[in-house]
C-alpha cells in the first residue's frame, strides 16, 4: 500500500448514501454498491482514495488508530468512543436524528421522576444515558443492550430506554412514547491527526470540499 493512499472509513446505509455527495463534491466516486459487493474495502474513482466499510460503532476506533486516516461517524458514536486522538473538524449535517427516553404508554415517567423512585434503563449509550439521568439527580440502574432496544420495555427487563429516533415510527408500532429529548444528532468528519500531517495536502483538499458542500441548515 502506498504511503499516499487515503482511506476513509464509513459505515453502510444512511451514513454512507448521505456521504455521497459530499465525496462527490471532492471528485470522488464509489465505484462499488456495498449493499451489493462481498468487499469491505470498495475501490474509487481515483486511485489513491478508497474507503473501508466497518461498523458504525467502530469507526472513531479505526480512525484513531490509523486503520482509516478519516471517517464519518454519528455524534452519538463519538461521545460514546470519547474521540480520543481524533481531529474533529467538520459538523457534516447529514445522518440528523435525536437521542431520547422513551417509555411504555401505560408507563408514568413523571411520577416515577418525581418520586426519585429508581430507574431500569435499557440503552447502546450509557455515557449519554449516564450523564442525562446524573445531571437530572435521578437514579438509574444501567442495562447494556446492542439492539432491539423497543423490547426491553416490553418484556420488562427496563422501565425506559435511551435510543436514537429519526420519525418515531418504531416506537410508535411498539406502543412506547417519546418522554424526553436528551440531544440532536448529525454526523462529524474526524480525521486521524497523524495523518493530517503526513498527508496534509489530499486529506485538506477532501475536508474543504466537504466544508463546502455541507446541506444548508434547513430551518
Amino acid at each position: 500500500m502506498s504511503s499516499n493512499m487515503i482511506t476513509l472509513a464509513l459505515s453502510k446505509g444512511r451514513i454512507f448514501d448521505e456521504t455521497l455527495p459530499l465525496l462527490a463534491a471532492a471528485g470522488i466516486e464509489v465505484l462499488e454498491d456495498p449493499e451489493k459487493s462481498r468487499k469491505l474495502i470498495l475501490p474509487t474513482n481515483q486511485p489513491n482514495v478508497r474507503v473501508v466499510l466497518v461498523r458504525a460503532t467502530d469507526v472513531p476506533t479505526y480512525v484513531q488508530y490509523g486503520g482509516a486516516d478519516l471517517g464519518v461517524t454519528g455524534k452519538d458514536t463519538l461521545i460514546e468512543h470519547g474521540g480520543q486522538g481524533l481531529y474533529q473538524p467538520l459538523d457534516l449535517q447529514i445522518a440528523k436524528c435525536r437521542v431520547s427516553v422513551a417509555v411504555r404508554s401505560d408507563f408514568d415517567y413523571e411520577r416515577a421522576v418525581k418520586q426519585g423512585s429508581r430507574l431500569k434503563v435499557a440503552t447502546k449509550y450509557t455515557s449519554i444515558a449516564r450523564d442525562f439521568f446524573a445531571t437530572k439527580g435521578v437514579h438509574v440502574d444501567m442495562v447494556k443492550l446492542y439492539g432491539s432496544m423497543e423490547l426491553a420495555p416490553l418484556t420488562g427487563l427496563a422501565d425506559a430506554i435511551v435510543d436514537l429516533v429519526s420519525t418515531g415510527n418504531t416506537l410508535k408500532a411498539n406502543h412506547l412514547v417519546e418522554v424526553e429529548r436528551i440531544m440532536d444528532i448529525s454526523s462529524y468528519l474526524v480525521v486521524n491527526q497523524a495523518a493530517l500531517k503526513l498527508k496534509q495536502a489530499p486529506l485538506r483538499r477532501i475536508i474543504d470540499a466537504f466544508a463546502s458542500a455541507i446541506p444548508a441548515e434547513k430551518n
